[in-house]
């Protein structure tokens, strides 16, 4: 299970006001600081199969790494994401531009899907492109990842920007990132982001199709 609470940040400026924040840093672990650009491509069918099926699939680039993921059963509320997800090391970088469905065959998510997809080709929908800066942070009751994306969201029929603060809970009690998040969106106004990244994506694949 996947659970982050996700924010929209006003501007480059704010991102680095909390990048340097007092609060953050007194409780950050020693040495979890890096910056990691990041390139993810999004799968469906040319029907969407796995969309009308709440399913994403994506293939992203981490510096060096290579990671495929699923992720379904996703609800979000007050910034507050939940969601089911598994994720695969992939070492071919072929992956990122044609999947191949069979490398989830071990789970029963991976299993579904393939029996979705029926045979049918996957496309890329669409790309997300930014840097991450991202921290650890140990509140005594919970760990979690500060994270910092800077970047857009790439269709072909144009773009999005990124500018959002992302607190994903590694251990402990869900609580704690609420109020981290609260705390950090009271002090930089920050407002509370409903939709994924793939979500914010699909809409302007739609406001085209409309």
């Amino acid at each position: 299970m996947e659970i982050e609470m996700k924010y929209v940040i006003g501007d480059r400026e704010i991102a680095r006001n909390i990048w340097e924040d007092e609060y953050l840093s007194g409780i950050e672990e020693k040495d979890s600081r890096e910056k990691v650009y990041m390139k993810a491509a999004y799968f469906d069918t040319d029907d969407h199969i796995l969309s009308k099926n709440d399913i994403a699939f994506r293939v992203r680039m981490e510096g060096p790494r290579i990671v495929a993921s699923l992720k379904w059963k996703g609800a979000s509320e007050d910034g507050l994401h939940t969601r089911e997800e598994i994720n695969v090391p992939v070492k071919d970088e072929a992956c990122f531009i044609l999947p191949n469905p069979e490398i989830f065959k071990e789970s029963d998510i991976g299993r579904d899907m393939i029996a979705l997809l029926n045979g049918k080709p996957l496309n890329s929908l669409l790309e997300t492109r930014f840097l991450r800066s991202r921290l650890r942070v140990d509140t005594g009751k919970s760990i979690c990842e500060v994270a910092i994306d800077e970047g857009e969201i790439v269709t072909d029929y144009g773009t999005t920007p990124i500018c959002e603060l992302e607190i994903e809970l590694f251990s402990g009690d869900q609580e704690d990132i609420k109020k981290m998040g609260e705390l950090l969106a009271e002090k930089y106004q920050l407002i509370p982001e409903d939709r994924s990244k793939y979500a914010r994506g699909l809409s302007l694949l739609e406001e085209h199709e409309l």
